[in-house]
């Protein structure tokens, strides 16, 4: 019996299926807006109670948590599963389902885990200790692969139902409301948490648990019920279409350096992100410890973080891209970023949280405005022929970079209370590398030649997948 057969029976030429409307597209961003709540989870709550409640090492508790990044590359497999093995006649909506629902397991279990795992450091660091956060560092890793056999065919699924001409719209919609949902997902965390005391504290987080990943299924469902059987055009493409998720990682090593100006720009974009994202497992904390908020009043930072990076996304693309450019903006970007940083240092030096807050608001508007430009430099960068090749070595590369910083921030912030034996400075340490690196980044971005990189690039470009080919 053909697998393909009830899907495909369903399905007319291309032309005669339906286009995602608007109200649709917000509909698909439920997904991502889950994806934002469960984000909150591991990286605004479960960070800052292992850093600074059980007193987890820095390293160990980034490092843990950053597993779930770090396979990333699983992403291939799923989505070239996702090609091959419909679930019920479907290519993308049994994986969505099957990997949300799995997702709750891993995360119900992981926070299990981490309580076993602060108990048996009370004492000091223990061989049983080791044996926790080596199992907790599994079950990120599962919950990573979960989210790969999610999120993976649900970009794809994106692809499927839309044209060339609209696909800009609806990557657009739903990427924001991924920030909504991490805006979402702080506020009601902080009414949550609001309140906890160290006797509630396990009950309570264990709550939270429970309640967003189950929520975040319910979302999920609704997302994408019955969208796939009446947009998707697939069975008109699967011969045709060249996906992200088609990109081995070997390809995408050898795109990365066809060429020197690919080398420098990407380069430039891994610099950036690893300096964007090295404040992620120590910010809460660094408010629980310097400034004294408690975990809902840290959590809830995310919103204003939020907040910034919504507007700042508008602003760049109506209003400073126009007048500037992609790569000036991008700079202006990196610039704003780095001295974001030095404002959160300042605000810890006068342990004034308003400062903190502004800060965490202007670091959202600079991360808005250096996303929108660079991502918009990468396209207009790539060769149309070679696009889905560039945005999936971009995809891969930027899985990784993000991995690694959370991992090295973690680690930045153990050698920094190694060295100064106090809580402001240890965190500080942290937040002067990444402006270092923003600063950086500026560099580099400032070695690339625009019209070098059209012409040399694309021919280098298209040999490595020639030969690839070959």
């Amino acid at each position: 019996m053909d697998t393909n057969q009830p899907i495909d029976s369903n399905f007319a030429s291309e032309k005669s299926l339906p286009k995602v409307g608007l109200l649709t597209m917000f509909r698909l961003g439920l997904f991502q807006m889950g994806l934002g709540m469960l984000s909150l989870l591991t990286l605004g709550v479960l960070n800052q109670v292992m850093i600074s409640e059980l007193k987890v090492p820095g390293t160990i508790a980034a490092g843990a948590i950053a597993m779930y990044q770090f396979v990333a590359p699983a992403r291939i497999w799923f989505g070239q599963m996702s090609d091959a093995k419909p679930i019920r006649g479907y290519h993308r909506t049994g994986y969505i389902w099957s990997g949300i629902a799995l997702q709750i397991v891993c995360l119900l279990l992981a926070i299990q885990v981490v309580w076993k795992l602060g108990a048996s450091i009370t004492d000091g660091w223990t061989t049983t200790s080791t044996l926790w956060a080596m199992l907790l560092a599994f079950m990120f890793a599962l919950y990573g692969l979960c989210i790969s056999a999610s999120s993976t065919p649900f970009t794809a699924l994106l692809v499927d139902i839309s044209d060339e001409e609209d696909r800009s719209k609806i990557v657009g919609v739903v990427w924001s409301m991924l920030m909504v949902g991490i805006v979402v997902g702080a506020i009601v965390g902080q009414k949550m948490l609001t309140g906890l005391t160290p006797e509630t504290l396990q009950p309570v987080v264990n709550r939270l648990f429970l309640v967003f990943p189950v929520s975040v299924f319910c979302l999920a469902i609704v997302a994408t019920f019955g969208i796939e059987k009446k947009y998707s055009r697939y069975a008109s493409r699967s011969q045709l279409v060249e996906r992200e998720d088609q990109i081995t990682l070997r390809t995408a090593l050898k795109v990365l350096t066809a060429s020197r100006q690919t080398g420098i720009f990407f380069g430039f974009l891994l610099v950036m992100t690893i300096s964007l994202f090295l404040q992620q497992p120590v910010l809460e904390p660094y408010a629980r410890e310097v400034f004294g908020m408690t975990i809902a009043e840290s959590a809830g930072l995310n919103k204003y973080w939020g907040y910034g990076i919504l507007a700042g996304m508008g602003v760049t693309g109506f209003l400073i891209v126009p007048r500037l450019g992609k790569q000036r903006t991008a700079q202006l970007g990196c610039c704003l970023t780095a001295a974001c940083f030095v404002l959160i240092i300042v605000s810890g030096l006068t342990q004034t949280q308003t400062l903190l807050k502004s800060a965490v608001i202007l670091f959202g508007l600079s991360s808005g405005v250096l996303t929108n430009s660079a991502v918009s430099l990468m396209l207009d960068l790539t060769a149309t022929e070679t696009a889905g090749t560039f945005v999936g070595a971009w995809g891969l590369a930027q899985a990784l970079a993000q991995a690694s910083a959370t991992v090295t921030g973690g680690a930045l912030l153990d050698l920094g209370r190694k060295i100064f034996q106090q809580p402001f400075p240890a965190f500080s340490v942290v937040f002067a590398c990444e402006a270092l690196g923003m600063i950086l980044a500026v560099t580099l971005l400032r070695r690339v030649d625009v019209q070098e990189f059209r012409t040399s690039s694309r021919k280098a470009i298209a040999a490595v997948l020639q030969n690839e080919l070959d």
